[in-house]
């Protein structure tokens, strides 16, 4: 048996801490305050402490308290989800995607419409994470996709999302007339992408220049560092896939030139177990990322 509260008592914490008021917690859960009171009382005496602060009209949750409701939402938020999977309609499937976070900001997010116009009967429920998942021992998630490498391991397949060109950034508004780009990136700031595979040292020393010494902006996320790249900060060495739509819109320009050299790399990657690759779900998944990938590099 675990050891927890009744659920009812729970739920009627959650509401009343998150909502900072009984009248409320009522309100959303269909009861009179009094009951709420009540059974707030009751949970209080089953931890041998008190969860709020009383004071006139309002209640204010203890630190107790908030980092009760901090684990207790996260849990609901589970809950919930399992519940609308049960209640889906009997055709549907759900397929849990963990991605790394910079490539569903920009790249996978904009365009999982498209999937879910084309397989109406896929749900999709998406998850981020900066380090690669082991499908071995996590089975909640079908198909993981990777930043950097994949974990290997037997029971698991995984599959390139093709070559992407790491480059220079920049805002258009830093460009300078008649100054070419190896000398604007000599001048300008550069902002360091800490998880890039390809750093500004290598990047000047392939490139026959001498490396800039100094200060950088760092980042531990693409998506941030290209961001400051938008704002004006300087210059990003990053994917072109992952500023896609900042090229695009033109809040982003590649500086390019003959006489600099060209980066491509294999940055991302696809994984699922072996035992479910031909899962309906998980095929069509594979076959429409790969698709999305297999378009011309920027």
């Amino acid at each position: 048996m675990r050891r927890i509260p009744n659920f009812v008592l729970l739920r009627a914490f959650e509401a009343a801490a998150r909502l900072e008021s009984f009248s409320l917690a009522a309100q959303e859960l269909h009861r009179t305050p009094s009951a709420i009171s009540h059974q707030i009382r009751e949970l209080e005496q089953y931890f041998g402490c008190a969860l709020f602060l009383r004071a006139n009209r309002r209640v204010e949750p203890t630190p107790q308290a908030r980092r009760l409701l901090d684990s207790l939402s996260r849990v609901f938020d589970v809950v919930e989800a399992a519940c609308q999977e049960v209640a889906l309609a009997p055709q549907a499937q759900v397929l849990a995607v963990h991605c790394a976070p910079s490539l569903a900001t920009q790249w996978l997010g904009p365009r999982l419409a498209d999937f879910a116009r084309a397989h109406a009967d896929v749900a999709i429920r998406l998850s981020t994470g900066a380090e690669p998942l082991d499908l071995a021992r996590v089975r909640e998630v079908d198909v993981a996709i990777s930043y950097g490498h994949a974990l290997e391991r037997a029971e698991v397949r995984t599959w390139a999302l093709g070559r992407e060109r790491i480059a220079p950034l920049c805002s258009p508004r830093l460009l300078q007339a008649g100054v070419p780009p190896a000398e604007l990136i000599a001048r300008l700031p550069l902002i360091e992408s800490q998880l890039n595979p390809l750093n500004w040292t290598e990047w000047f020393a392939a490139c026959g220049l001498l490396a800039r010494s100094g200060t950088r902006a760092s980042f531990d996320r693409a998506a941030l560092g290209i961001s400051a790249a938008v704002d004006g900060m300087g210059v990003v060495l990053e994917s072109t896939r992952l500023a896609e739509r900042e090229l695009r819109r033109g809040d982003l320009v590649e500086l390019t030139a003959p006489e600099l050299a060209v980066f491509e790399r294999s940055l991302h990657f696809l994984s699922c177990r072996r035992g479910e690759a031909a899962l309906p779900r998980i095929a069509a998944f594979r076959e429409w990322l790969l698709a999305q990938a297999a378009g011309p590099l920027r």
